[in-house]
């Protein structure tokens, strides 16, 4: 009974002086200093991931706001912006949800994240082709402005309008859209059904699925920013 009664006030007294020689309030205190250190180090390891730049990133990418992201997951606009400036870091369920929203997995969060594209082309390193080599006439050179830039999403192009007669100048199409800025000059697009004249600082936006080419009007040299972007599936 004596042995027991031992055991049973030790184990309840809060303080155990033959481990440690500290009181209960040093204790509390050492539990909660190391409680904080972990909580830091956590925090500063979970900055390395950005994981909010990566959620504002996926949400601006989808024109989506903070409302409708909250619709979506369940969870308020205030936390969400929170969790996009990293002052709260979410648990591993509340970044399942913003994750299915946007279909990317989990290990979207912490991956690093591809450097984004930016490459320089200079003038000196550019290449002027023909419109096509195996024409008898040359309707216009151009210089591929971003053939350095690996997986472009659209081509643009500098062309150098050659003269020529109305006939001539190759007609050809194209998947996707095509923007064209003349710089200097005057120049005739055509397709099958109209004749469109372009004189400096004009510009024309249109579906290049449409046969159509190009022809320089007059003596004064014609330059012209060419962009065209393919469809996608």
């Amino acid at each position: 009974m004596i042995l027991g009664k031992i055991c049973f006030t030790v184990k309840n007294n809060g303080k155990l002086p033959f481990f440690s020689g500290k009181n209960a309030g040093e204790i509390g205190i050492e539990r909660k200093t190391n409680f904080n250190m972990a909580s830091d180090t956590i925090t500063t390891g979970l900055k390395s991931y950005a994981i909010g730049s990566k959620i504002r990133r996926l949400r601006l990418h989808k024109s989506m706001g903070l409302v409708e992201l909250g619709k979506h997951t369940g969870l308020s606009p205030a936390l969400l912006s929170k969790l996009e400036r990293d002052l709260m870091h979410p648990t591993l369920a509340t970044l399942l949800r913003i994750a299915m929203v946007f279909s990317v997995g989990l290990e979207h969060f912490f991956n690093p994240e591809p450097k984004p594209v930016l490459e320089i082309v200079r003038k000196k390193d550019r290449l002027r082709f023909p419109d096509s080599p195996d024409a008898g006439k040359v309707a216009y050179h151009f210089e591929s402005l971003d053939f350095s830039v690996p997986n472009r999403e659209l081509n643009s192009y500098l062309a150098d309008f050659e003269p020529g007669e109305a006939h001539q100048g190759q007609m050809h199409e194209h998947s996707g859209i095509e923007f064209l800025y003349v710089l200097s000059g005057k120049l005739e697009l055509r397709t099958a059904e109209a004749r469109h004249e372009l004189s400096e600082s004009d510009a024309i936006y249109f579906d290049s699925t449409v046969r159509h080419g190009y022809r320089r009007i007059g003596s004064k040299r014609t330059t012209a920013l060419v962009v065209t972007l393919g469809t996608r599936e």
